[in-house]
């Protein structure tokens, strides 16, 4: 393809864009789009797109930019907050991944160095795609989507690891292994350090004066994570490491927020060049095969991967349904993968045969997790009871034994919101019993003198172990329609007499409640407006006050 044919463009974005509005319409990520108008307009389908050194070029900055914002997010502290479990699940996952993967792979005959690259693509899975659809269920502040995103965090670690190795050991070298791995690291060091040069004495002072435009602001960003790209691949290592490193630098300083912003729509645009390119190398000259060896692998990650998580954080004493909503974020490859895929291809440790049957796995597991994902809750309803096997909190429900004391409110949600009423409660004089499954909070409010019990609101055999007697009131924080109708129910069920108090998100929400029976439903973020609002009203009114007296004063005084 020449680039400069301009009718030629101009059709190739318009099928991508018809593309895309179809992945919409069909609730499938863009990715599935680019990835498939990539094979229609390369050899295998239509023609219009060859391997071209421009199309290459395009396609390189997407991925810098991408692996950039990936830097640029890269929130260490949300890892701290999830606790434990988003290392342990997150290093987890991919290792058994890596072995089951290859033990699946050399079954089907591929060689060992296809089959390692086989099983580590299996590993990563998409944080675009599922904090996008996280986002979209409202769930991504929900105890399974903290530690989801905790451990996809960890993931795009590792996969900056993995090629960071294959870059910096993947080619031949004629010195002895001694030298070279010594020469790798000093040029790791020295880039690193360099890097952390301009962090801590170039970049604070250079981006307060780049920040007072805009347009400056997103141009120096580009330049910045291309010319550290640049500088990577110099040393031996990959420009996507670079990039990434680039972005890490980047991630502590007040402008990563607008500039990632900015950025995004620039790192869709051009990710759709490294799928065209990705799709103009694909070979299908044993579709039969492919599909064969897809379809396995694809079965292991959709059903594998996330009992894998589910049995992690199991034996971690989380509830079963916490782990099966965590786990189907894991049900899918990634765009890493594929970058991966194609950094073998580059270095000559794999086949276009082989970055085709990842592709065809990608396809697969994106579009399928897609519609897991969207419809979790449903799923789990059908399948719950034939994963109670892997329950192991029964123990953990009484950590606390709550029928030794008398308490006058039982307070479901022991987080910012609920803790905070919690600590209210507790000082106006109120005995309060704090509820929550998950061991972190529980933990810290057990650490802070508060009496706590792990259990869930959904969970109506629990309520066996409340003393429900003595509470006049109970509530639930936890802004989940289907929780808090299920605890009502549970409530009934044992006759408690009380107030039944609970929390919701939206105003549908809150009329749904009221009408199941509940007897207060509060909305936080409507509360904090209110609140907003009053204090805001006071500042006005106080500075209008201030503003009249002073032109009293001032028309008093002018006689004088």
């Amino acid at each position: 393809m020449q680039v400069h044919d301009f009718p030629l463009v101009a059709g190739i974005l318009a099928v991508a864009a018809l593309a895309a509005l179809l992945a919409v319409r069909l609730k499938q990520p863009l990715i599935v789009a680019f990835i498939g108008v990539g094979i229609l307009v390369g050899p295998v389908g239509l023609g219009w797109v060859t391997t071209d050194g421009t199309i290459e070029l395009l396609a390189h900055l997407g991925i810098a930019i991408l692996l950039f914002l990936v830097g640029l997010r890269l929130d260490i502290h949300l890892i701290r907050s999830t606790g434990p479990v988003a290392l342990a699940t997150g290093l987890g996952q991919v290792a058994f991944t890596s072995i089951i993967g290859f033990g699946i792979a050399r079954m089907l005959g591929m060689d060992t160095v296809t089959a390692i690259y086989v099983a580590v693509a299996l590993t990563f899975s998409s944080t675009i795609i599922i904090v996008k659809l996280l986002s979209d269920k409202r769930e991504i502040d929900h105890l399974h989507g903290r530690i989801a995103v905790g451990f996809l965090i960890v993931q795009d670690i590792v996969v900056v690891a993995v090629m960071i190795a294959l870059t910096a050991f993947g080619q031949e070298s004629s010195g002895s292994m001694p030298t070279d791995i010594a020469l790798v690291l000093g040029k790791g060091v020295a880039l690193v350090a360099g890097i952390y040069l301009l962090m801590k004495v170039v970049l604070p002072r250079l981006l307060h004066t780049v920040a007072r435009s805009q347009e400056l602001l997103v141009l120096f960003g580009v330049a910045y994570a291309v010319s550290i790209a640049a500088v990577s691949d110099l040393l031996g290592f990959s420009s996507e490491v670079g990039a990434f490193l680039a972005g890490m630098s980047l991630a502590s300083t007040p402008y990563r927020d607008a500039l990632g912003a900015r950025l995004v729509s620039l790192r869709d645009f051009l990710l759709l060049f490294f799928f065209l390119a990705l799709g103009a190398q694909l070979e299908f000259t044993d579709a039969g095969t492919q599909i064969a060896e897809a379809l396995v692998f694809s079965v292991f990650v959709l059903i594998g991967n996330p009992l894998i998580v589910i049995v992690i954080m199991s034996l971690m004493r989380y509830p079963v349904k916490v782990g099966f909503l965590a786990g189907l974020t894991v049900a899918q490859i990634s765009e890493f993968s594929l970058i991966l895929a194609a950094l073998g291809l580059s270095l000559g440790h794999i086949t276009n045969s082989t970055v085709s049957l990842i592709t065809v796995v990608g396809l697969i597991t994106i579009g399928g997790s897609t519609y897991l994902i969207l419809y979790s809750h449903q799923i789990f309803a059908r399948i719950g009871p034939w994963l109670e096997r892997f329950e192991r909190t029964n123990g953990e429900t009484r950590r606390v034994e709550p029928e030794s004391k008398q308490y006058d409110v039982i307070l479901y949600g022991l987080g910012r919101f609920g803790g905070r009423i919690a600590e209210r409660l507790t000082d106006d004089g109120w005995r309060v019993l704090g509820v929550d499954f998950d061991p972190y909070w529980v933990k810290r409010q057990h650490q802070h003198g508060m009496d706590v019990v792990y259990g869930s609101a959904e969970d109506i055999h629990f309520l066996e172990t409340l003393p429900l007697e003595s509470a006049r009131a109970v509530i639930s924080t936890v802004p989940v329609a289907d929780a808090n109708l299920a605890l009502l129910h549970g409530l009934r069920h044992h006759g408690f007499g009380g107030r039944v108090v609970v929390a919701a998100r939206a105003e549908r929400d809150a009329r749904e409640l009221l009408d199941a029976g509940i007897d207060i439903v509060l909305e936080p973020f409507r509360i904090a407006a209110d609140a907003t609002v009053e204090v805001l009203e006071e500042i006005v009114i106080g500075d209008r006050e201030a503003t009249d007296g002073s032109a009293d004063g001032s028309a008093e005084r002018e006689p004088e």
